[in-house]
């Protein structure tokens, strides 16, 4: 049957998952605040800054209103910067007391919330009462929309505590060449989503300093213990770090050009400033502050997360990249088979 969907943001990832969920025959419409942008998608069926040489399909409708994109949804898609998460439920919440539906859902972000620390499903269902939401699903894995749009194999986690939620949003997803899988371990998926963007920085700094595959595997290796460390202490599965959503969406994220958090870290590997990276990039990088937000949880929590705090000063207070790398690799020696709960 065909489901209605309203998806918020018409940025990379948000429009081409609306794109996709269009040819799987759902009805979308696709919400943005840019005029200039819904003019172009839908007149032109482009969205040239986020995708280019793409083209949508003409089904697709793109609207600056909120309430016309949500009338009637079964599910709402939240694919925004998690900076705006908040504000933006807070404005969903007026529009469904408005219309009076119930719609599923769905996060597509990937990030923590400053100063709350906490993690995006948590910051929407904190805004919007459970009497409004039939249910919160998390979507995360490793996927490049550049590499969805041209029809590349990509798997995905659908994650929610209520199973029949994690199925509706595998159904309305899934194609020949995008395959979901569901998971119960919201807190794990939604860790490991956030988390990668801080090691996927680093592994652009190796790259850009010229170190070699050795090291990049290292620090994802090493990176991927303290997603799991954290993780584990805020009440995920370690087994969920072995799947799409951990060590799937380290590797991607890690490996891609396609990737803002790579390729901001291998600029600043190549000697660039952060505040022009950022200004020049054009999109938001979101490791960048999911590194601040994951740095003063871990210290809250007494957890030993030695890359994420080697990041955090070098993104925040101007640290020497090679002086870094240089005490991470003369602290001392540990056994590698620790406990996820070591402090």
């Amino acid at each position: 049957m065909t489901k209605k969907i309203a998806v918020l943001g018409a940025g990379s990832w948000g429009s081409i998952l609306a794109s996709v969920l269009v040819e799987n025959g759902n009805q979308v419409m696709l919400w943005t605040n840019s005029e200039e942008q819904a003019k172009e998608l839908n007149e032109k069926h482009t969205n040239e800054h986020y995708i280019h040489d793409y083209t949508y399909p003409k089904e697709l409708i793109t609207t600056l209103d909120l309430k016309e994109a949500v009338t009637g949804a079964d599910f709402v898609l939240f694919a925004i910067p998690t900076k705006v998460i908040r504000p933006v439920a807070q404005q969903l919440l007026e529009v469904l007391k408005e219309l009076s539906i119930k719609p599923i859902l769905i996060h597509a972000s990937k990030g923590l919330e400053l100063g709350t620390h906490k993690r995006l499903s948590q910051v929407i269902t904190e805004e919007i009462p459970e009497e409004y939401r039939s249910g919160m699903v998390v979507f995360s894995g490793p996927s490049h929309a550049e590499e969805v749009a041209n029809k590349d194999i990509t798997l995905i986690t659908a994650a929610s505590e209520n199973l029949d939620n994690a199925h509706a949003v595998q159904k309305i997803f899934m194609n020949k060449y995008l395959r979901i899988y569901t998971n119960t371990d919201v807190i794990g998926v939604e860790v490991g989503g956030a988390f990668k963007n801080i090691i996927a920085i680093g592994a652009g700094i190796l790259h850009g300093l010229k170190y070699g595959d050795d090291a990049k595997a290292a620090l994802m290796t090493r990176g991927l213990a303290e997603i799991s460390r954290l993780g584990v202490a805020l009440g995920a599965d370690p087994s969920t770090f072995m799947g799409l959503s951990g060590v799937g969406d380290l590797i991607v994220t890690c490996t891609s050009v396609h990737s803002r958090n790579w390729r901001c870290g291998n600029q600043l590997g190549e000697g660039k400033k952060l505040d022009d990276i950022i200004q020049n990039m054009g999109m938001v990088i979101e490791g960048i502050n999911t590194c601040k937000a994951a740095y003063e949880l871990g210290n809250q929590l007494n957890l030993t997360l030695p890359i994420c705090h080697a990041m955090y000063d070098v993104l925040y207070n101007d640290a020497n990249i090679p002086e870094e790398i240089e005490k991470l690799m003369t602290r001392p020696g540990k056994s590698e088979m620790e406990k996820y709960d070591e402090r």
